[in-house]
């Protein structure tokens, strides 16, 4: 054991304002691991969300574990030091409940790490009853939980503040009546939203498809995906304040959800409805940051859609609050949202248009045209920001180089009207490799090759040379299709995980997959039929595959889906629940 390590923990601790400890013994305790930094977990709202609720229990204490930095890791190697807790240094092993809330499949890598680190059995089926039970939630969690489902024992499917005290409602009772860690697990199995792998056989047919998901006799078919429908009942706010994260905000949700059907995207389908904290409420949760000296830091689906948002950024600046913002549509956004965000001192406006082409935009239901980017740059100048940011997929379905092409055209056009108003700021393009991901009607779709969207990065990025003031950011295309694989792999690519986390981590990945018999173009390159079973099958958000496929459909004929309304029955989410029965 280092000292060194825990006094750095203590000192980490002594910066914070808002964290929880409770005398050894008064509580069981929960470890709530963030698989990767501490500055990057303390900047996810999800952890604060959590951490607040099992703390309200009165027999549970949260503590939080994240993987510590390069190079403390190498002294924890050193010293064979367990990673340990914030909270009391306590080291993982200890903790009966381990919960992972998994927000990138490249912590999957980071996963196994910090549970090797910890002294926890990394396979489930090595588990015995003195061993912890590992439970995961968060978006990979709910998406898509089968490349981890070897490491996991139980993942919580959808929003988490309802139905993590479902689970340790039932695990507290599994307790006190004395069962064993297999009949506990069975008990949990039993609560709505929550999977517990080991009692789903997966069998593949000869191609490597998946042949049959087959339940236990005692479990559900179909795991429904869990939301909150009264947001107001819930806080949603950074709970423990620390100078140490990527904005240093104060973290405010004002909703969920997102109505606008965009085909690409996973958050839009498996958290369909939209939902809005009331003002009132939202400002209850603002008055908080006053407290702390804080920027405020809206968090949303996209914020520009929140039905009041001018009255919410007035009053926030009228309390002397500076703002940000975590996303806003162009055709939504206002001026007084802008001026609210220059006042705060915004210094670069970001717009998500996702593709170059009108084309594309049909394709993945964008909903967002030039003018409304113009209209963007017009708030924008007015409101004094000199700078511009593109988000923008590459390898979309449907793209050819015509629409590589329109992204050159679209970037230079709109560089054009900012000179033209003036403006000599700086408009940067931030590519990213397109990823097909589950349950959005683009799961079927092959991924573009790696070496048509190596070139097409390279077209672009060559295309501004010359250009001044227009950047172009680029994501590694190696890592965006390792995520690839990981997105919507079956349980076959957990042993790929394994294999590469025994050889050194990521950078072994592929190594361990051609070690595993597996290739990745039949993970990454392949058409899948719509009669296939996909590994996520056993999972229900609540729509029809039919509703998916037509959505497809829809993407091939370039035809719009429109945004959801009140009333509106069309895939399903929203129907009444005796409807669904």
């Amino acid at each position: 054991m280092s000292w060194e390590l825990k006094e750095n923990l203590q000192k980490i601790l002594a910066k914070e304002q808002g964290h929880r400890i409770f005398a050894a013994g008064a509580r069981s305790r929960f470890a709530l691991v963030y698989p990767n930094s501490y500055f990057v977990g303390m900047s996810n709202l999800g952890m604060h969300i959590l951490y607040q609720q099992i703390n309200s229990r009165p027999e549970t204490a949260c503590e939080r574990v994240f993987l510590p930095e390069r190079q403390e890791l190498k002294e924890y190697e050193r010293t064979n030091t367990p990673i340990m807790s914030l909270e009391t240094q306590t080291p993982l092993c200890e903790f009966p409940l381990i919960g992972f809330a998994v927000s990138f499949e490249m912590d999957y890598f980071n996963l196994l790490k910090v549970l090797t680190l910890g002294k926890v059995k990394v396979l489930a089926e090595d588990r015995t009853e003195k061993d912890p039970i590992v439970i995961a939630g968060g978006p990979c969690a709910t998406f898509n939980p089968e490349p981890l489902s070897p490491f996991v024992d139980a993942f919580i499917i959808g929003e988490g503040e309802e139905t993590i005290q479902h689970f340790l409602d039932v695990y507290y009772a599994s307790l006190g009546n004395n069962q064993s860690r297999e009949e506990i697990l069975l008990c949990l199995a039993s609560i709505p939203g929550v999977y517990v792998p080991r009692f789903y056989q997966h069998t593949y047919n000869a191609d490597g498809t998946i042949a049959c998901v087959a339940p236990a006799a005692n479990v559900p078919d179909k795991i429904d995906r869990q939301w909150v429908k009264n947001l107001d009942a819930y806080d949603a706010h950074t709970i423990i304040v620390t100078e140490d994260t990527e904005f240093n905000l104060f973290l405010v949700e004002i909703a969920r959800g997102c109505g606008r059907h965009c085909r690409f995207c996973m958050a839009g389908y498996c958290f369909r409805q939209p939902r809005n904290r009331s003002l009132e409420k939202v400002l209850e949760m603002v008055t908080l940051a006053k407290k702390y000296n804080k920027k405020v830091g809206l968090m949303g689906a996209a914020i520009s859609d929140y039905p009041q948002i001018n009255e919410l950024c007035h009053t926030i600046l009228s309390m002397d609050l500076p703002m940000s913002v975590a996303s806003f549509r162009a055709d939504s956004v206002t001026q007084e949202l802008v001026d609210s965000l220059a006042q705060s001192g915004l210094k670069t406006l970001t717009m998500a248009p996702e593709a170059g082409s009108e084309k594309i935009r049909r394709i993945i239901n964008k909903g967002i045209e030039k003018e409304h980017l113009f209209k963007s740059i017009d708030f924008g100048v007015q409101a004094g920001i000199k700078n511009f940011r593109l988000y923008i997929m590459i390898g979309l379905p449907f793209e050819e180089d015509e629409d590589i092409e329109a992204i050159v055209t679209m970037t230079n056009e709109l560089k054009d009207y900012m000179e033209k108003l003036g403006n000599k700021g700086t408009l940067t393009l931030s590519v990213n490799p397109f990823i097909p991901k589950p349950l959005t009607p683009f799961q079927w779709m092959p991924m573009a090759n790696m070496k048509k969207v190596e070139h097409s990065l390279k077209y672009l990025k060559n295309a501004f040379k010359q250009r001044k003031n227009v950047d172009v950011l680029i994501e590694s295309p190696k890592e965006a299709y390792v995520q690839g694989i990981l997105s919507r792999g079956d349980r076959r690519i957990g042993a790929v995980l394994y294999a590469a986390h025994q050889l050194g981590g990521s950078k072994a990945f592929k190594r361990a997959l051609k070690e595993q018999g597996l290739t990745d173009e039949f993970y990454l390159y392949r058409q899948r039929s719509e009669e296939e079973i996909l590994p996520w099958a056993v999972l229900d958000m609540g729509f029809t595959q039919e509703y998916l496929s037509n959505e497809l459909k829809m993407a091939q004929e370039q035809k719009a889906t429109i945004q959801c309304f009140d009333g509106c029955v069309r895939c399903g989410v929203c129907k009444p629940e005796e409807a669904k029965r």
